[in-house]
């Protein structure tokens, strides 16, 4: 596939086995003291691409389920921003698993795990590689592949209010989504605004509501979507002069409109009106809505008035951090559900460290389970404390943690936060992070200055002046650092 808008030197780009080989090397090249990530990264192959011109999906295939698990969490991020390097034009990664007989991968002898990497020490020993379950990073797209279970945009079927663990951080959103599935359409619950930090179980519950109205309203045509998606085909359809195909397919081809990621929408203007036009036609024909994002209403980026109001005229259900009940009673779920035997010491420790996310708690028992199978040891508390040590030695949080929260906050990579930019877009966040690490981290103005690439101290001076500034003029700031404040604070404990 080629893509006539993107130029590299002598002509198009084209994404195919050898455009990743060369992606590969780079990588590589880019980080040759780490010689795991070259063990990890080798095995990962060109499978297909698909998508369309517009938005092509790079498939790459690894051998079995612990690679996948390992690029997903470690190297996905490191291979976007490499081919976006390459390939100046929306592109989407998938990391699926290649069915295989028997792959060789590496084996740990003596498992240890540090903050930022793996540390594996290299064996022989062959593992059956019988996974074909994809697992993609959630804020990229998929497409729907006959071996897949999830695709972002279709129905998980395993994301159900049956395996929904409902604590008292859930108990209303879940409620308002039951209600909505049974009844879709109903006045008082149109549109429904699911709001709450990442990782909280927003998307599980969107999924919920139409595998319910799937299964028990047949004829109901249900449609899934991120924003992100929304947005692209939308500025796909005004390219190719297709928008009333568009609009059929949204206004008219469905009955319950399913949107993730609604923070997303206010990225464009054409974009928004495309979106307050599809949200009305739905509330006029009594047909269900339910949105999910990380930030109520009023609180995301260049929302227009009447979109705002539009989202806030249903009802908003809010979901909040779990406690730490909440945390014990999703471990002995996720541990069930993925065959792990966890004894109450271990599930209590884990529920203890892991407090940023259900996501975290997942990706802890994972990693665990990961280890003990590797490494032929059973699950007790000292493999526990060994594997999550950095979470048990981490009392505060760390410059990297306070990046990667407002990174994800305002949707901007941690490495624009230490870039030369001058983007309100980019500064704003950046003025952000180095108030909140002055204002819950004891670094000095030089520390943080370098942590932002080399800052000089009188940035970072005027930058925590300005967000005190900002905060005084600014609501939409103030809520911002109040909820990022939170977020650091429901980390650490404090």
């Amino acid at each position: 596939m080629q893509s006539s808008d993107t130029r590299a030197a002598g002509g198009p780009v084209e994404i195919n086995e050898s455009f990743w080989n060369q992606i590969k090397n780079q990588i590589k090249a880019r980080n040759t003291e780490n010689k795991s990530l070259e063990t990890w990264l080798n095995p990962v192959s060109f499978v297909e691409v698909s998508g369309s011109s517009d938005l092509p999906r790079l498939i790459l295939g690894v051998p079995n389920d612990l690679s996948q698990y390992f690029v997903v969490e470690n190297l996905l991020e490191k291979i976007y921003c490499e081919i976006s390097a390459a390939f100046r034009q929306p592109f989407e990664v998938d990391v699926i698993v290649k069915r295989q007989a028997v792959a060789e991968i590496p084996v740990i002898s003596a498992p240890t795990y540090t903050e930022n990497q793996f540390e594996l020490s290299r064996s022989s020993q062959p593992i059956n590689a019988n996974s074909q379950t994809p697992f993609s990073q959630n804020s990229m797209s998929n497409q729907t592949r006959p071996q897949e279970i999830f695709n972002r945009d279709s129905l998980n079927q395993e994301y159900s209010f049956n395996t929904f663990v409902v604590g008292r951080n859930t108990e209303f959103a879940h409620a308002a989504s039951f209600n909505v599935a049974r009844n879709p359409g109903m006045d008082g619950y149109n549109p429904l605004f699911i709001c709450g930090p990442v990782g909280m179980g927003k998307t599980h519950l969107l999924h919920a509501v139409g595998n319910h109205i799937k299964g028990n309203i047949p004829h109901l045509r249900i449609q899934y979507i991120s924003a992100e998606r929304f947005l692209n085909e939308f500025l796909s359809a005004l390219r190719r002069e297709e928008t009333e195909k568009f609009r059929n397919k949204y206004r008219d081809g469905s009955d319950v409109l399913l949107v993730d990621d609604v923070q997303m929408i206010g990225k464009g203007q054409a974009t928004q009106d495309e979106f307050f036009h599809v949200i009305n036609s739905f509330l006029e024909r009594k047909k269900q809505v339910v949105l999910a994002s990380d930030r109520m209403p009023k609180d995301i980026i260049n929302l227009e008035d009447r979109n705002r109001s539009r989202l806030e005229w249903g009802l908003i259900a809010d979901i909040s951090m779990p406690d730490f009940e909440t945390r014990v009673a999703i471990l002995r779920y996720k541990a069930e559900r993925f065959s792990v035997r966890l004894n109450e010491e271990v599930i209590h420790y884990i529920a203890r460290i892991s407090k940023r996310s259900i996501r975290e708690i997942e990706g802890n028992i994972k990693k665990i389970k990961m280890f003990s199978e590797l490494s032929g040891v059973q699950i007790d508390i000292n493999l526990a404390k060994q594997v999550l040590a950095h979470h048990e030695t981490q009392t505060t949080i760390s410059i990297e943690d306070i990046q990667k929260l407002v990174g994800d906050h305002f949707k901007v990579r941690i490495s624009d936060l230490k870039s030369t930019t001058r983007a309100k877009q980019i500064v704003v966040p950046r003025q952000i992070s180095m108030y909140l690490i002055k204002r819950h981290l004891d670094k000095s103005l030089v520390d943080i200055g370098r942590a932002f690439g080399g800052k000089d101290h009188t940035t970072v001076m005027n930058a925590l002046e300005r967000v005190e500034h900002l905060q005084n003029i600014d609501m939409d700031i103030k809520n911002d650092v109040e909820e990022l404040t939170t977020r650091i604070h429901n980390i650490t404990g404090l």
